[in-house]
């Protein structure tokens, strides 16, 4: 372990030092260790244990096609060292496989546990096998007028070749035999399909098990001899040349098109027969042969489900509500009033969930019927499907001037807001696609109302996404004001993001991401590092990966200032070692909602500041983002109120120098139930 005093330590050597960081990737599966950790906690409903494996496995996925997949094309591309640990992309490699291949007997027994717990409040998840004869014939019948009509059996041979697999595809592989010769068969899964099929009160059945049932009867004087079901995992970050791009809607939509197709990074099989080894190899899945190359295809064996996200079908059922958390109503603080004379006498912070996400979706619908308002001004990052938000800019846009900056390059949500995109332009909206090189994931808006004989502006910032779904569960800071000096500021961001040129702008009162968010950040830091052991910094964000405010940290941490990071998911700063972060505690915190808002705290600072940044690299230095500084006089005191009090939340994970976490010794204490009923 690193021991240095303050007079050998310098900032080169900090620099250079790979002991003072963390490595990112294996950072992020101690973070859905953590999520899993929820789905072993007996203490929740059973619904929500399985909702947390469900999100442990989705978010596996997205690893997998974004970072895994990322990292295999830079070995590719001859790239050994990327970041600050100094840890080679093939080191790094392994050590993911090995930690999912040590998780996965883990989350398998868990599996089990929970479908075992599961029957005993009459919910019963089911293979075929495990059915009695009427629920057979019933599944039967199902098979024959759901299944059989849209599924494609494909025996693989020189007339029939192996079909093309899209990304996070699930089929079922056999092996079959005829006349004592043996032949290799596919079945499709069509993702038209529900994974799990009612059969009676209680009882779901997975369809693969159904399939597998009656596979055999899909090829006449065939006999199956082996079957297992496979899922594709394959590289599904975009890739746009936006330097060429004409016509920047047709360029993503391609974009989106070319994702189904990008190259496996991960084979996942439900058992570990290795008839599919000849199979696949007809595919050339595997570089040079070789189905372990680090720039090729991970293979992972399951005796469990595939696919843990599909378990959301099941934590969805509302016959079975009472086995999640009970329904939480959250403070309508301004219904049934004019939200817009609300704001103008005062600023306006809401917490949320705990604050109602209506005053958000009542700020746009209230504009867009206000034959007052003239002008309604929005970034949208993820809306969701059904936006309420996006239908009132639609009905705005025929009578006021409407415009928005739709972010196409939202990960994931890319084809959601190309359909926005299209609906607001046709409506005649003014439509934005997002900024060339640059993410615009500022979450703001500005209405423009005529007041008598003059115009006022009403500004909305916000931690969070203008989704009324995610706004259920995501903790997040919102932000109205009529303040004069911040509706200047926010007009001038949007007149940056029409001309193109908010990467070079900078505000007065608001900051702005590319030029102005980090150096405050580092300034606050090193102005508040002047108190020594009478300065404090609480820093609350997502992920902390910037390598410019590690270094600052540090040196703050030397000079005795107590630092507490409460970092959700990743986190590369190592805390505690001498002479460097020993004044430096760093917390994890995840629970019944996910912690998505950044506050940023500086004890001997006027403000406490809320933005839409992360402390990461693209946060602050490619992305167009918002942070702004609220007074402690005022309503500063309740975003320094949320930090002290998630502080004393015994759920929190601490991280120790060699990278684990551990659970805090604190007396019992549920920062998130406290703000329900504060």
């Amino acid at each position: 372990m690193l021991n240095v005093s303050d007079d050998t330590i310098s900032q080169s050597s900090l620099i250079c030092n790979p002991e003072l960081f963390f490595n990112r990737e294996l950072s992020w599966l101690t973070f859905n260790t953590r999520v899993l950790n929820m789905a072993k906690d007996a203490s929740l409903p059973l619904l929500e244990r399985l909702k947390f494996l469900a999100i442990y496995g989705t978010n596996l996925d997205e690893f997998y096609m974004i970072r895994v997949a990322g990292l295999k094309r830079l070995y590719a591309q001859g790239m050994v060292e990327i970041a600050p640990d100094r840890l080679s992309i093939k080191d790094q490699l392994d050590k993911i496989q090995a930690y999912i291949h040590a998780e996965q007997v883990e989350v398998e027994n868990l599996y089990g546990e929970i479908v075992q717990s599961l029957k005993n409040e009459g919910l019963f998840l089911l293979d075929f096998c495990e059915l009695d004869a009427l629920q057979k014939a019933e599944m039967r019948k199902f098979f024959e007028h759901f299944i059989y009509p849209i599924i494609v059996p494909i025996v693989v041979d020189s007339t029939h070749p192996f079909p093309h697999m899209s990304n996070l595809s699930f089929a079922l592989a056999l092996e079959l035999e005829s006349a004592g010769e043996i032949h290799y068969a596919l079945i499709k899964i069509p993702s038209v399909l529900k994974r799990f099929i009612p059969c009676g009160k209680g009882v779901f059945v997975s369809i693969e098990s159904i399939i597998a049932a009656f596979g055999e009867e899909l090829f006449p004087g065939f006999s199956m001899r082996l079957y297992l079901f496979f899922r594709v995992t394959r590289n599904a970050d975009i890739e746009i040349e936006e330097e060429e791009a004409d016509d920047f809607l047709q360029v993503m939509s391609e974009g989106l098109k070319a994702r189904k197709n990008g190259q496996i990074v991960r084979l996942e099989f439900s058992g570990k027969e290795l008839f599919w080894a000849d199979l696949f190899a007809q595919k050339s899945f595997f570089k040079d042969g070789n189905k372990e190359a680090y720039g090729g295809v991970d293979i992972y064996y399951s005796s469990g489900i595939l696919n843990k996200g599909a378990l959301w079908e099941i934590v969805e059922q509302k016959d079975f509500a009472h086995l999640c958390f009970k329904p939480f109503a959250p403070r309508k603080l301004y219904a049934d009033c004019d939200l817009y004379e609300e704001i103008k006498k005062q600023d306006i912070l809401l917490f949320q969930p705990y604050d109602s996400f209506d005053s958000v979706i009542d700020f746009i619908t209230q504009a867009a019927r206000d034959d007052g308002v003239l002008s309604i001004r929005m970034t949208l990052y993820r809306v969701g499907k059904d936006s309420p938000i996006v239908e009132a800019l639609i009905r705005a846009a025929e009578t006021k001037q409407v415009s928005v900056l739709v972010e196409l390059k939202a990960r994931f949500d890319e084809e959601n807001n190309l359909h926005w995109a299209r609906a607001l332009e046709e409506a005649g909206a003014h439509v934005i696609y997002g900024l060339p090189h640059l993410k615009v994931h500022a979450k703001v808006a500005l209405v423009i109302r005529q007041e008598g004989d003059s115009l006022r502006r009403y500004a909305h910032i916000s931690t969070g996404n203008y989704n009324p779904l995610s706004a259920k569960v995501y903790t997040d800071i919102s932000f109205f004001s009529a303040n004069p000096e911040i509706t200047e500021d926010v007009l001038e961001l949007f007149h940056s993001l029409s001309t193109g040129l908010a990467h070079k702008t900078q505000l007065k009162t608001l900051s702005l991401s590319p030029m102005q968010i980090k150096p405050k950040i580092l300034d606050l830091i090193r102005e508040e590092s002047a108190y020594g052991k009478e300065g404090h910094i609480i820093l609350k964000a997502n992920a902390l990966l910037d390598s410019d405010v590690i270094l600052a940290l540090y040196e703050a941490s030397k000079k005795g200032v107590k630092i507490d990071l409460l970092i959700r998911g990743i986190c590369t700063l190592v805390p505690k070692l001498d002479g460097v972060s020993e004044n430096i505690s760093v917390f994890s915190l995840v629970g019944r909602y996910l912690e998505h808002a950044r506050i940023y705290f500086f004890k001997h600072s006027e403000h406490v500041y809320f933005s839409s940044a992360d402390l990461m690299p693209r946060n602050l230095m490619r992305r167009i983002e918002l942070l702004y500084g609220l007074e402690k006089s005022a309503l500063g005191s309740k975003l320094e109120l949320i930090l002290q009090t998630q502080l004393k939340d015994s759920h929190l994970y601490e991280l120790q120098s060699n990278g684990e976490y551990i659970r805090v010794d604190a007396p019992s204490f549920n920062a998130q139930s406290f703000f329900e009923t504060f």
